[in-house]
């Protein structure tokens, strides 16, 4: 069993040193189809072997891709004369050419090299090249990028030879499943300038345009993963075409059976070959569209006009869109033209076409941009002349044809020469007319903006009264009577607060987007927006399934709109359209005084100065209230969660739906709806709905217990064995208020005797303690 093993590894060693040159047939071997053989270049871009195309059972001898999921053909041997079966052989006859035999040892194909040699072998390199080389110096007699396919691969040279008439050129397949040769040609061409073209049964198909020294003009559009084009004009005659690729790009051109050359380049992602650029991307690319004399323009519905100067020699055609017939020129150049009138004839001129692709049968010469003028004004065979900072001075003396308008910047100024007329009627009626439309147009698109603007407006400014009116009246609907609210439900009055377009809300919180949400109280949601002015606004939207509804919007309104002070917050309007009702505030960014009193990670922030600063404007806003506004105002909802905090900690008191308005002989009132929250409510208003200022002073007491204590008053009421705020405040009152020594008492009488000019606030502070006090 031993020996087996051995003997089993050893003729492996031995069958692996024997194929070494995998990419090499050398004299003695061969690639015979019924064996499916084949070789790999070095680096195993390429194989070769025996192929059969796609819906086809003819064999031939080809190169593909080895390292690709897609079978890609890129050279095929013998196109015309295909194998019927699996008798095929590659190999080096006896005077050291390539020759593919059938099964009768017939030739079908060779490499045909006349000056051949014996000791000869046949490598595939990585580059897609099958090269036949002499083996004792590595001469190469013969390579397969000398007789293309229909693919060129980066490392392949187009090429022509003017004077031997060698060409070196793709031909395209008859069918994806036939690669005999079809109708398509590609290759460049060299007279004066030298051009790329594809040509069909012989005839001019496709035409680059001439080559400036880094591309062809006549292309609008490159292919985006090459590094360079190269043409090189030798002094032989020999012109030849390269592209180098971007490092590690799988990319060859192919011409397809349609007639068209496409880039393509292979996408690892996809497992495909992607197309990326195609010469011929509209009818105005196939030669002689629109015929002699003729510019094709793609963008424009008519995609053929005759060039300035030229007129349709066949009307009825170019009518019914036939152009084959092509221009005439319209009016005679006076250049060689005998006068017999006596009169003196005017000079010809240069009318200017820009962005162009430049007409096929150039001539160049070396003239300078100046001189390239005067040079065919004085020729009076040239008609056209056109220069290029890269290609130099070129003219036409023959029918111009395979004119283009270029639309992306691409292509060359062409000076179309026509007799002195032709400018007058092209120069002076065209500047007239051109000046009386942009002048025209201006002065409609003014009048039709300011129209528009005009009805714009007045039909915002109906809409807003026709909405106006509707919430006037509903709002006297919940409140027949003004006494309810003193004098403030006066329309007039409601009105003088700023009215917001809920459209332009509606863009500046991104369509009240969840992300600009920044709470949900009883009224309904809260969001951040920013005006187009970059103001930052809080806009409180009223809900429809809200408990509280259209009394605490116009309550809001009505109060907030006539009271200014630096610790309420600023109503800066409101939106009444259809049925939404939104009030606009200002922008708290620090929101409201819990979200840092009850939050252990922001509490820190809150020292004894920053907490006696909250305590003292809350004061100074209840004061406000209740004695300094022409409207003596009761709050009755005080609490932390409607304190806001500006970007300085400074404390605005918020949200008056619940406030109410009392004339200047009025202490106290009754109601029949208790509104607020439970723990800050004095108790003869939740017991007996009797309110006054002393409901606001209790609130603000529980909420000066709050601050100092940094606990919620209202966190206790669940738990049977836990006193609230209250309760401990009754629990400890001859100690706080009989007792200075002890510490809670030394803080508070330390914060107020820190500053003489802060003694005002001490008594909010003492009436709140004692208004708590006198309930325990």
């Amino acid at each position: 069993m031993g020996r087996l093993n051995f003997l089993s590894v050893l003729c492996c060693l031995c069958l692996n040193l024997c194929v070494v040159a995998v990419d090499t047939i050398r004299s003695s071997q061969s690639i015979k189809d019924k064996d499916n053989d084949y070789i790999i270049s070095n680096g195993g871009v390429f194989k070769m072997g025996f192929f059969s195309p796609v819906n086809s059972t003819n064999r031939y001898l080809g190169i593909w891709y080895n390292n690709i999921s897609a079978f890609t053909v890129v050279w095929v041997a013998k196109r015309q004369k295909p194998l019927k079966d699996s008798s095929g052989v590659l190999t080096t006859s006896e005077d050291g050419n390539l020759v593919v035999l059938n099964g009768q040892k017939e030739i079908l194909w060779s490499s045909n090299v006349n000056n051949s040699v014996a000791n000869s072998s046949a490598q595939l390199l990585d580059s897609g090249n099958l090269v036949l080389k002499e083996n004792t110096i590595g001469t190469i007699l013969w390579e397969s990028f000398k007789i293309p396919s229909h693919t060129s691969l980066p490392e392949m040279e187009i090429s022509t030879n003017e004077r031997t008439g060698e060409k070196v050129q793709l031909t395209s397949w008859k069918s994806p499943s036939d690669p005999s040769i079809g109708s398509f040609t590609a290759g460049i061409y060299r007279q004066s300038l030298t051009q790329s073209f594809i040509w069909k049964d012989g005839r001019p198909y496709f035409r680059s345009g001439p080559w400036n020294g880094q591309m062809f003009i006549g292309i609008p559009v490159y292919p985006v993963f090459h590094d360079r084009f190269g043409l090189v004009d030798n002094q032989d005659g020999t012109s030849y075409l390269t592209a180098s690729t971007v490092k590690d790009s799988l990319s060859h051109y192919v011409l397809t059976t349609q007639g068209n050359t496409e880039a393509r380049y292979w996408d690892s992602v996809k497992e495909d070959w992607e197309v990326v650029w195609k010469a011929m991307v509209s009818v105005c690319d196939v030669y002689g569209t629109c015929g002699a004399f003729g510019s094709c323009n793609s963008m424009s519905s008519l995609i053929c006009s005759c060039l300035e100067g030229f007129e349709p020699n066949n009307t009825e055609e170019w009518n019914r869109q036939n152009w084959t017939s092509g221009c005439v020129r319209r009016t005679p150049l006076q250049c060689g033209r005998v006068n017999t009138s006596g009169e003196a004839g005017k000079m010809d001129g240069f009318l200017k076409l820009k962005m162009m692709k430049v007409p096929d049968f150039v001539e160049w010469s070396a003239a300078q941009e100046d001189d390239c003028r005067q040079q065919c004004l004085q020729n009076c065979s040239c008609i056209a002349y056109a220069f290029d900072s890269g290609t130099g001075c070129m003219t036409w003396t023959r029918t111009l044809i395979d004119t283009q308008k270029f639309s992306n910047g691409r292509g060359v100024d062409l000076y179309i020469r026509v007799a002195h007329s032709e400018l007058d009627t092209n120069g002076d009626v065209r500047k007239i007319v051109t000046i009386t439309v942009i002048i025209g147009t201006i002065f409609i698109s003014i009048f039709t903006y300011l129209l528009w603007r005009w009805i714009a407006k007045h039909k915002a400014r109906r809409k807003k009264e026709k909405e106006m009116l509707m919430f006037n009246r509903e709002a006297h609907k919940k409140f027949p009577s003004e006494d309810m609210l003193g004098d403030n439900l006066n329309p007039g009055k409601v009105q003088e607060l700023p009215l917001f377009d809920f459209v332009k809300l509606a863009s500046a919180t991104n369509n009240f987007h969840e992300s600009n949400k920044l709470g949900q109280g009883g009224f309904g949601p809260v969001y951040r927006g920013k005006l187009s002015d970059v103001q930052e606004i809080a806009i409180k939207r009223l809900s429809k399934t809200s408990g509280q509804g259209l009394e605490e919007f116009m309550n809001e309104v009505v109060v907030i709109s006539k009271l200014q002070h630096r610790n309420l917050v600023r109503l800066l309007g409101c939106c009444v359209e259809r049925e939404e009702r939104m009030l606009i505030y200002e922008y708290m960014p620090n929101k409201s005084l819990d979200a840092f009193l009850f939050d252990s990670r922001k509490e820190i922030l809150l020292d004894w100065r920053k907490r006696f600063n909250i305590i003292e404007g809350i004061g100074r806003g209840l004061l406000y209230l209740h004695r300094d506004s022409r409207l003596r105002i009761i709050h009755r909802d005080l609490k932390t969660s409607n304190i806001l905090l500006d970007k300085d900690l400074n404390p605005k008191i918020s949200d008056f739906g619940m406030a109410r308005i009392f004339r200047s002989n009025e202490d106290q009132a009754n109601t029949n709806r208790v509104v607020g929250t439970y723990g800050y409510m004095s108790p003869e208003y939740a017991m007996e709905g009797r309110f006054s200022e002393k409901s606001d002073v209790f609130s603000f007491g529980v909420l000066l217990l709050e601050i100092v204590s940094g606990r919620k008053n209202s966190s206790f009421y669940h738990d049977e064995e836990s006193m609230s705020l209250l309760g401990h405040l009754s629990t400890f009152k001859k100690s706080i208020f009989h007792q200075p020594h002890l510490k809670i008492s030394f803080g508070i009488e330390k914060i107020f005797a820190s500053s003489p000019a802060q003694a005002k606030a001490k008594g909010s502070l003492t009436l709140g303690l004692h208004c708590c006090k006198s309930r325990m």
